[in-house]
């Protein structure tokens, strides 16, 4: 059996995929089996949180998204509580999303 890499999704990684960022828009929508996408529910969270105009989200990207990455507690993974959101981490997404 082939051993998949494991890809974790950054919020600025979903962010630019929820923006329509091509290369990730064909990791994700083609689910390439060399892959296992994973994130956490406070990265989905933050990269919820931070898009700028909500009501230009297409929701067949996020549902695609929900689809083929494992969502994972924070809690689980960071043996922690989430954060809130603020501002100052919105930005900071907002402004890591353009790398």
């Amino acid at each position: 059996m082939i051993q998949k890499e494991k890809v974790f999704l950054k919020p600025e990684a979903i962010l630019r995929y929820l923006c329509g960022n091509e290369k990730l828009h064909t990791l994700i929508a083609c689910k390439d089996t060399t892959y296992d996408l994973i994130t956490t529910d406070q990265s989905l969270y933050e990269a919820l949180g931070s898009v700028k105009n909500r009501s230009e989200i297409d929701i067949n990207l996020l549902v695609k998204l929900l689809e083929v990455t494992e969502i994972i507690p924070h809690r689980q993974t960071n043996k922690e509580e989430r954060e809130i959101l603020t501002p100052q981490r919105v930005q900071e997404i907002r402004d890591n999303k353009e790398e």
